[in-house]
């Protein structure tokens, strides 16, 4: 069996990082860090052009109609150059929580050609996150609503909901508390569909995070190894120095070593398979050690100047911070996978059950 990705998932990788290379650059991210808003209205625009925000839209509604697993590729360079905006949550999260919603169902023939142009901005909430990112900018809210026998999904305007914002220590990462009311008008679907594609967007967010988390701790991976071969002490670089060579194999290590739990969670919610949460979290709690460790071992290398405005190094190491609880925290995911690991035959183990 090759898991190996094509040549055209690997073509469209390699020209989304081209592209952020030069639209994310991190002096350009500090500007739109210091806007009111935190976005950048052209930078949307231009990812729409790329075909960012069709990805995961079906054919029929204009989309690409791709699926997780390519989105696996994509996050970690979204990721690795710590884009501004809140991609992932319109292109990724709410077009598959649209998609879900019956085919004639007048919500997917609104807003997701919307999506797949980018003149849509959409914030997703969810029962395991308090606040909701980008709700302060978007033009449909997707809210969860309890109730006896699962969770109802409800649309609504931005003049339907109060919010109250919420700091985070991520310049870009806009956070809001929702106030809202439920009513016959405002709801898309019954609970018993809602909490399956509750379920669905839960999973798929958090392998969102997971991948952004992967990309940022080989970000700062690399930002560490830059700078530990242009400074010197004793006259040579500080990468020359053991105990500087073992701070960044650690890191190497942990980023290697979660790469393929990403892309076996990535073909297991694709697949829809029994197990697919417990690979989720998986996935999660290893990119988040990822991405964790990188930080700190970054800072090291560093040294004190690493927290600085001045040195690129603190942009992502903060949206690591922030991420690391979004959409279920370690404690969250634990118990998700422990559950797995020990209910008798929920989760095969071993060599052989890896893709059984």
């Amino acid at each position: 069996m090759n898991f190996n990705f094509n040549e055209d998932q690997a073509a469209f990788r390699d020209s989304v990082a081209r592209f952020l290379m030069v639209e994310a650059a991190p002096e350009k991210l500090r500007e739109i860090w210091q806007t009111g808003d935190g976005r950048s209205p052209a930078l949307r625009v231009a990812l729409a052009e790329l075909g960012l925000t069709a990805l995961s839209v079906p054919e029929a509604e204009g989309g690409l109609g791709l699926g997780d697993v390519d989105w696996a590729l994509i996050t970690q360079q979204l990721g690795y150059f710590a884009i501004p905006d809140s991609l992932a949550d319109t292109a990724c999260l709410a077009s598959g929580l649209l998609a879900g919603l019956p085919a004639e169902h007048e919500a997917r023939a609104a807003w997701l050609p919307r999506i797949v142009d980018g003149s849509a901005r959409i914030a997703v909430g969810h029962p395991v996150n308090p606040w909701v990112a980008d709700a302060h900018l978007a033009d449909l809210l997707l809210m969860p609503h309890a109730v006896e026998g699962g969770i109802e999904w409800h649309g609504l305007a931005p003049e339907q909901v109060q919010l109250t914002a919420c700091p985070s220590i991520d310049g870009s990462r806009r956070l809001a508390a929702v106030q809202w009311t439920p009513s016959p008008a405002t709801r898309l679907c019954d609970a018993a569909t809602g909490q399956r594609l509750a379920d669905e967007l839960l999973d798929r967010a958090a392998l969102a995070v997971a991948g952004q988390l992967l990309g940022l701790a080989q970000r700062m991976l690399d930002l560490g190894v830059d700078y530990a071969a242009q400074r010197k002490q004793f006259g040579k670089p500080i990468g020359s120095f053991q105990a500087i060579k073992h701070q960044l194999a650690d890191v190497v290590t942990l980023i290697e070593f979660a790469k393929p739990v990403l892309y076996r969670a990535a073909a297991a919610l694709a697949a829809d398979e029994p197990g697919r949460a417990a690979r989720v979290s998986h996935a999660k709690l290893a990119c988040a050690e990822a991405a964790w460790t990188a930080a700190r071992k970054s800072i090291q290398v560093h040294g004190a100047m690493g927290y600085t405005w001045e040195v690129d190094l603190q942009m992502f190491m903060k949206r690591a911070w922030a991420l690391d609880a979004a959409w279920g925290d370690r404690a969250f995911h634990k118990a998700r996978l422990g559950d797995a690991l020990l209910d008798g035959d929920a989760l095969p183990l071993g060599p052989g059950a890896t893709f059984n």
